[in-house]
Parts: C-alpha cells; sequence; structure tokens
C-alpha cells in the first residue's frame, strides 16, 4: 500500500478545505470500498480526511414529512430505523439485501453512493481500464463481462454501479446535498451517477473537494407502496445480477404513481423513464407492467454473455409491480 497522511476532521468546512487545498486527498468514512481499492493500488490517495466523527449520523424527519438522512448514518442502522421501515420499505430492503451484516455495520450512506464498480479489470492493476486509466482500452467488451452493463455502456466502457441502496433513493426521487469549496448544493439522486460516454473514469457528478452532507428523501406520495427485488448468484453478500426498485400507487384501478429503477444492468442506477411514462393512467394489470417494462427494456443493448440479464430484469420487475397493484 503507497504511504498516505491521515487527518481527522474536526468540522465540515476543515473536511473541504483539506480536500480542496489537496488534490490527491480523500474521504474516510467507513472505509469499505475504499480501504480494499487501496490495497489493491486502484485508488492511491495521498491524503486521507477522516469525517467519521463529525455530526452527520442522524435521521430526522423534514417539515414536509420526508426524512434527512445524514452521510455518516451506517446502513444497518438506516436500514433498521422505524421511519425508513414503515414509509420507505423499499430502501430498507435494498439496504439489506446489500454486502453483509458486519459490512453493513460499518458501510456509510455517503460512502454506499461513491462506491466503485465491481468489475475485475477494474480492480486488476495488471489489466487495461479506461476507468482507471483513461485511454487504455476496455478489455471487458470481449472478455469477461457476464455480471456488466446491457443498458447505457459505451465502447469504453460497460461497467456496472453495484449499490442496492442507491437504485431505491432513484425510484424514490431523493436528493443529494453536497458541501464544497463553492458552498452547498443539492443533486437529484437519480442523475449523481454518470453514464460512462467517453469520460467512464467519471463515476458522479460530483466535483472536487465536495462532500456529501446528507440525502434527502421527500415525502411518499399519497397511497404509494414500495419494494426491492434482487437477483444475484448467492443469498447474500453478491452484487446483483439485476434488482429493481419500485413505487407504485393505485386508485380505481388505474396507477396514479408510478418510479421504477433498475439496478445491476448500467453505470448508473438506471431510471425507467419509458416505462413509467406507459404506466402512470393505465390499468394496474399484468398486461399494462409488461408492456411497460418492455418498452424500457428495448433499449438494451447486451454483451455476448449477458444477454440473460435483459429477461431476468424483466421478470423481477413485472413481479414487483404486480405484488405492488395486489397490495393497494
Amino acid at each position: 500500500m503507497k504511504p498516505f497522511a491521515y487527518l481527522r476532521a474536526r468540522s465540515t468546512a476543515e473536511a473541504v478545505r483539506e480536500s480542496s487545498t489537496h488534490p490527491g486527498a480523500g474521504f474516510l468514512g467507513g472505509g469499505t470500498n475504499l480501504v480494499d481499492l487501496m490495497k489493491l493500488g486502484v485508488e492511491t490517495p495521498d491524503l486521507l480526511i477522516d469525517i467519521s466523527r463529525l455530526p452527520l449520523d442522524r435521521v430526522a424527519d423534514t417539515d414536509d414529512g420526508g426524512l434527512r438522512i445524514g452521510a455518516t448514518v451506517r446502513n444497518s442502522d438506516l436500514a433498521a430505523h422505524p421511519s425508513v421501515r414503515t414509509r420507505y420499505p423499499v430502501l430498507s430492503q435494498a439496504l439489506l439485501s446489500g454486502a453483509s451484516g458486519q459490512l453493513r455495520n460499518t458501510a456509510t450512506t455517503g460512502g454506499n453512493l461513491l462506491q466503485r464498480t465491481r468489475c475485475l479489470y477494474f480492480q486488476d492493476t495488471s489489466k487495461p481500464c479506461n476507468k482507471r486509466e483513461p485511454g487504455t482500452g476496455c478489455p471487458a467488451l470481449e472478455g469477461t463481462h457476464r455480471d456488466l452493463a446491457v443498458l447505457g455502456h459505451s465502447e469504453h466502457c460497460v461497467a456496472t454501479h453495484p449499490s442496492d441502496m442507491a437504485v431505491a433513493l432513484s425510484a424514490l426521487d431523493a436528493t443529494v446535498q453536497l458541501h464544497g469549496p463553492d458552498g452547498e448544493r443539492t443533486v437529484p439522486a437519480g442523475e449523481f451517477h454518470r453514464l460512462p460516454g467517453d469520460t467512464p473514469h467519471r463515476d458522479t457528478e460530483i466535483r472536487a473537494g465536495e462532500l456529501i452532507t446528507e440525502v434527502v428523501l421527500p415525502p411518499r406520495p399519497h397511497g404509494a407502496g414500495s419494494v426491492y427485488r434482487k437477483a444475484r448468484d448467492r443469498a447474500s453478500f453478491a452484487f446483483a445480477l439485476a434488482s429493481v426498485a419500485a413505487v407504485l400507487s393505485v386508485r380505481d384501478g388505474r396507477i396514479e404513481h408510478a418510479a421504477l429503477t433498475f439496478g445491476g444492468l448500467a453505470h448508473r442506477p438506471w431510471r425507467a423513464h419509458t416505462a413509467e411514462a406507459a404506466l402512470r393512467g393505465a390499468p394496474a394489470t399484468d398486461e399494462t407492467f409488461t408492456h411497460a417494462v418492455d418498452a424500457e427494456l428495448a433499449a438494451a443493448r447486451p454483451l455476448r454473455d449477458n444477454v440473460f440479464k435483459v429477461g431476468l430484469a424483466r421478470n423481477l420487475a413485472v413481479d414487483a409491480l404486480a405484488e405492488l397493484a395486489a397490495d393497494s
């Protein structure tokens, strides 16, 4: 491991100031992804700024009936929080489907959003990788790509984003609050992560020196239920082959509100805007759900070994929507 300096930040302002003046700095929360990547030589920060003791570990109601989640709230604490379990079950389910109990006890909200792809080529510094070293190529295109993207990828990168939590936050229309050298700003969770295009090394819209301080959930749509479904190779401690976060409300047999986000299919959580447009106002039937999901997945461009992901995602989404409709 490359030598690095360590600083325990005493305030958000100090953390941002030190990060802004040290281009090679990184923030340390739980460290469950960052430290692994440092051991592999993928991440090589000159300075680690420890933010784990900043007062960013609270979950609180907003004035309008939403929820504020601090950046250092542990995944296990968030999943178990009564307000999350009762008002946003999709988020609790997503968190509990990720990693292991031990890791969830350490991993943080901000770190979960910033975790990097588990693509084998990205994690192996002996291999070329456009995400790790722009311009070196993407061997996954012709190599091992069973677990990788079928939507939104480019000739430069076919990696997928690994977070379960981020998929749920997208479907819930959450926002990510950032504090940086130019002040505070807000980014919708569904726009926080980027598609690869020709800049696959840029995972998110976060700017140099910025620190995630909290995530804000809006009030739950009236009468809406939510659910998270994940398919993986083993029952625990495995990343999604495909997953879906669904939020649905039905009134008088017709869909009043629909939000759908896929995980495991793209470089970022894939908000299914085409499917949502087809669902709104339509009858809440299996035929409607199938038509809407098929319309969304028509854009898929699977590779040689991951064609199965399209059908898998289709079945997960249709079943999730049908379950929510039956419970309405």
